[in-house]
């Protein structure tokens, strides 16, 4: 009796069933955006003043928690002015960015100026920009699905897109970062150096955007010197093709910033000028600012003392991480024969977010791929998205009941609990991350048997 019919009508269902989730995540991720924009635009409504804000943006965006910095920044930038970005910019002595030039990488900086192309005001400049980002945050969702099935809900519908998804510039960085893993794992048709080399490229741009991304490289690289998951005895390291995947990264950066820094050395030097000054301040939601200031006193003596001792630890103990992070990959790769570089990434991201001075809300949209991808249990991600949310809401609360005179004291302890629920989950995360499988990925070939040639051998 033949099975073929019946084989084909049930591969034929999988795939049916496939489709069908892919289109809930991707029509699940469009409403999710749809209300992140609701929440945001409820600032840019009513009377325009002259200079194009909203004249109710300054008056409810903390108290009703629809502040942007795609909004907040029409104006300061000489976006308004519609200058292209960083050519005839600067930086002052005290800080104050001038005459075009911003605090983001390039291609970030030319979003921006994109977003602006039309608009009269702060709400045409959020509408604009919203249009722009939506396709990479359903590009997100579709690759994760892709990748990981039904997790990728996640990210598709879960509160931080609502929250962050048009606070700032994310969702084209996040894109980038997740084509990268993409490229590595589903694209296996084509050699495994050629897939790092295009996976560094992404990441490279990923730099240019918002410079997270350029720290993958490094277990990227680890990945393609150790054959990724096609480990065999008795060859060697790859050096070469290691050197490859960090030559795409260095060589994409370069290409696209090099127009930037001859046309303006001053405007483009001055993005990273301004995050060499930002301090550790009640803006940053930092264990710096949370934790360590309480140890200094009020005067400015004991403020510089802080700002400077913040100045050394924190890039140190970042770098710290990351190099524990690698260890951490080497010893995993010593006992299951494949370099985890998506966990390693994971890992060096949460070193990252723990100790760098600026933990801004929206960076929880960089976390979440990695949630998605790597299997860690879904109660220790509810618990880091309950303390998300109290830092995405009660911050702004916290600053309204600053300005407004009222009580602090309730939204000082949100705020609280949000830093450190962050802070703490962040410890068992980079653990987890390192170890962890990826979601709907199945078993890394280098654990099935190989004939003598290396080829695989089917099971039994």
């Amino acid at each position: 009796m033949s099975t073929g019919p019946a084989a084909s009508d049930l591969f034929a269902g999988r795939v049916a069933r496939r489709t069908a989730l892919a289109i809930a995540v991707l029509l699940l991720c469009g409403l999710t955006l749809a209300l992140g924009y609701a929440n945001k635009a409820r600032c840019a409504t009513g009377p325009i003043d002259e200079s194009g804000r909203s004249t109710i943006f300054d008056t409810i965006k903390d108290s009703d928690v629809c502040y942007s910095d795609i909004q907040l920044l029409w104006l300061g930038r000489d976006i308004d002015l519609h200058v292209f970005p960083y050519i005839d910019g600067g930086i002052t002595d005290d800080g104050t960015l001038v005459g075009g030039a911003v605090e983001y990488p390039v291609l970030s900086g030319t979003m921006m100026w994109l977003g602006a192309l039309g608009a009269d005001d702060d709400a045409e400049f959020l509408r604009y920009t919203a249009l722009i980002l939506v396709p990479f945050a359903l590009l997100t969702a579709w690759l994760l699905f892709r990748l990981a099935g039904r997790a990728a809900l996640l990210w598709a519908a879960g509160p931080p897109l609502v929250l962050y998804a048009f606070h700032n510039w994310e969702l084209p960085v996040v894109c980038t970062a997740v084509g990268a893993v993409y490229v590595m794992i589903c694209w296996q048709r084509i050699s495994l150096r050629t897939r790092a080399v295009l996976a560094a490229v992404l990441l490279g741009l990923g730099f240019c955007l918002k410079l997270y991304p350029g720290i993958f490289v490094l277990p990227l690289m680890a990945y393609v010197m150790t054959h990724g998951d096609e480990r065999d005895e008795g060859r060697g390291l790859d050096v070469r093709g290691a050197l490859l995947t960090a030559a795409a990264a260095v060589g994409t950066v370069v290409v696209v910033n090099l127009p930037f820094a001859l046309a303006g050395y001053e405007g483009w030097r001055a993005s990273i000028t301004f995050q060499q000054m930002r301090q550790a301040d009640i803006t940053t939601n930092s264990l710096w600012y949370w934790g360590l200031r309480r140890l200094y006193g009020d005067n400015a003596d004991s403020e510089s003392s802080f700002q400077h001792t913040v100045s050394i630890a924190s890039p140190a103990l970042v770098i710290g991480s990351f190099a524990l992070a690698m260890w951490l990959g080497k010893r995993r790769y010593a006992a299951i024969g494949v370099f985890p570089w998506v966990g390693v990434s994971g890992a060096m991201l949460c070193g990252f977010l723990l100790f760098h001075k600026v933990h801004s809300p929206q960076y929880t949209l960089w976390l979440i791929p990695f949630l998605v991808l790597l299997e860690v249990p879904w109660s220790l991600i509810g618990c880091y998205l309950v303390a998300d949310a109290a830092i995405g809401v009660g911050v702004f609360r916290y600053f309204y009941a600053i300005t407004s005179g009222g009580s602090v004291e309730m939204t000082e302890n949100v705020v609280q609990f949000g830093v450190w629920g962050r802070a703490i989950l962040l410890v068992p995360l980079y653990f987890l991350f390192v170890r962890a499988g990826m979601r709907g990925i199945r078993p890394a070939p280098s654990a099935l048997p190989r004939s003598a040639s290396g080829a695989l051998v089917p099971a039994g």
